[in-house]
């Protein structure tokens, strides 16, 4: 309730009108979701992100479960009832780590300490009773639960570290060891001191940037991620480590066992290809890794530059389209904006690898194998070839280029021109130069149909984990989940956590506070407190009227002429 919370008497004839409707009209539903425990604040939590991100890190084991559709049961199910099955699934991961996120967030510090150890603690027990009794798998084969589950385990070992750090400081403040640093303001230090910087001039001169700065990434002390982007990140991060891991050593352990095989032994050529596969597919797995977690950290950097520029009214980074984005899809695309990231990190790296894995076959067998089959010199003719007709096509493309500027276009108008004007020259000229050339450019056109093809399909597989930025051209944007998703997030944090207006309402509150500790008004001697006003109630405006005309001269030409 705003009144607990903020120390307002909303009862008070001096408290805001505002917050007295407001409390009027939502007493009935904060009445029955007061009490409710709450896990984390997705919207405008700057406190205790990194502990969050650990709980999640806890649950990333069974997040992988039922990313692999584990949660579902050994009977045949129709295909209608898989979604069911795993909404249910998803219930039931969300209620085990329900107590992770209740006992970091509880104000009953002491009590969610310890309940957060001793449930922290049970599952790390079984956790490590499960891997001493059984660490191989069926998938990997040996010590596989160690290589899947230390991330989840290491975060589990942190939360237990934070509990116990949490119970000692709520005893220190209970015993009045330490004074309670609880913050009741929603106006958070990097929201107020970039308020500041708004109100300060700019210099004139901006500082030197490093190379760093420039082109990786410039920290910002005045902007913090909120929990729900940290969180992501985290998660994200355990569960590609564990995809990654296992599709590396899933390889390694089925590729023997496919060669062994008489009749693959027989086929010479079919070892050799299993062996580029395998070797690509190895190298290909740091690769295709590597951009995925440099995905994560631009999505970050890009959350940041796209808020910033909501919070100065600038949208024209936005599609034309997504201008106005509705507020129930907004408030529907925060809520999956986290899962949906973290399965498009994940998809979108194997499809990476997959794009990379046909890339480095082919480089493979165009360049590498030629060269250790002897077939060195064959291969460098070829190649050549194919340069030198591929520059030709390009040639006669640039051809074009430099003849319609030199005999098709009017001279400059002025000769500090960068280029000629627009405007048609030697028109006759111009129509036998369309007609020859038609002929020829129609050959060209279907080599780059093609080009364009392949432009897209490899764009496209590559940027499939940033849901960022779409990947459908203009006009057609309505199309990606993932992007509407994205925008939605943008516009619900830009109304919720501009530091603008969190600082006008944070001067509210603190207005609303101080109005009931005013001794007296302007007009509070025309009152009389003894009994009924002695004149009548047209007399006593009339004399306010002038009261109030007196002390501002400037409302006298407003007034209506009788």
């Amino acid at each position: 309730m705003i009144s607990s919370t903020y120390g307002l008497d909303v009862s008070q004839p001096g408290s805001s009108p505002v917050i007295q409707v407001y409390t009027k009209g939502m007493n009935g539903l904060c009445q029955v979701g007061q009490d409710a425990l709450e896990p984390l604040d997705f919207m405008g939590a700057y406190s205790n992100r990194w502990s969050l991100s650990f709980a999640f890190g806890a649950t990333a084991t069974k997040v992988m479960i039922l990313f692999s559709e584990g949660y579902g049961p050994e009977q045949v199910l129709p295909q209608w009832a898989h979604a069911i099955v795993l909404f249910i699934g998803a219930t039931e991961v969300g209620l085990s780590s329900y107590p992770f996120f209740v006992c970091l967030s509880t104000r009953f510090q002491i009590i969610g300490a310890c309940l957060g150890f001793l449930y922290t603690g049970t599952w790390t027990v079984v956790m490590i009773v499960d891997i001493i009794q059984c660490p191989h798998g069926l998938v990997v084969g040996e010590y596989e639960k160690i290589i899947f589950y230390w991330p989840s385990l290491l975060c589990k070992v942190f939360l237990l570290g934070r509990f116990a750090y949490i119970f000692v400081q709520a005893l220190r403040v209970r015993l009045q060891m330490d004074l309670n640093q609880e913050e009741t303001s929603f106006l958070e230090l990097h929201q107020a001191q970039y308020v500041q910087q708004l109100m300060k001039k700019p210099p004139t001169e901006q500082p030197p940037k490093s190379w760093i700065q420039q082109k990786v990434y410039e920290w910002d002390p005045l902007f913090q991620f909120p929990c729900r982007m940290i969180c992501m990140g985290v998660l994200a991060m355990i569960c590609l480590y564990m995809v990654s891991k296992g599709d590396l050593l899933v390889l390694r352990v089925s590729a023997p066992s496919q060669v062994d095989k008489p009749v693959m032994a027989l086929i010479q050529s079919l070892e050799e290809f299993i062996d580029v596969t395998e070797g690509v597919w190895t190298a290909t797995t740091f690769t295709a890794c590597l951009t995925c977690v440099s995905y994560v950290f631009h999505i970050l950097a890009c959350y940041r530059k796209h808020m910033k520029r909501l919070w100065a009214g600038q949208k024209q980074f936005l599609p034309v389209m997504f201008s106005k984005c509705s507020s129930s899809q907004s408030v529907a695309a925060i809520a999956r904006y986290s899962g949906w990231q973290i399965a498009y990190i994940l998809w979108g790296y194997l499809i990476i690898h997959v794009v990379q894995c046909l890339f480095g076959v082919l480089l493979m067998y165009s360049f590498v194998l030629p060269v250790k089959n002897g077939q060195g010199v064959e291969m460098v003719k070829n190649l050549g070839i194919g340069i030198l007709t591929l520059c030709i096509i390009i040639g006669f493309i640039l051809l074009q280029v430099l003849i319609a500027a030199r005999f098709f276009l009017q001279p400059k108008i002025l000769e500090n021109d960068k280029e000629k004007p627009l405007a048609l020259d030697n028109r006759r000229g111009f129509q036998n130069f369309n007609y020859f050339f038609f002929f020829y450019n129609v050959l060209l056109g279907l080599g780059s149909c093609l080009f364009r093809l392949l432009s897209s399909i490899v764009v496209g597989a590559w940027l499939i984990a940033r849901i960022d930025r779409t990947i459908m051209p203009k006009g057609y944007e309505a199309l990606d989940m993932g992007f509407r998703t994205w925008i939605g997030m943008l516009f619900l944090d830009h109304y919720h956590t501009n530091p603008t207006l969190i600082c006008f309402c944070h001067i509210l509150v603190l207005k609303a506070r101080e109005r009931p500790q005013q001794g007296s008004t302007y007009y509070q001697h025309f009152n009389n407190a003894t009994g009924k006003p002695e004149v009548s109630k047209k007399s006593r405006t009339r004399w306010l009227l002038l009261y109030t005309l007196l002390n501002n001269p400037s409302l006298s030409a407003l007034r209506k002429s009788q």
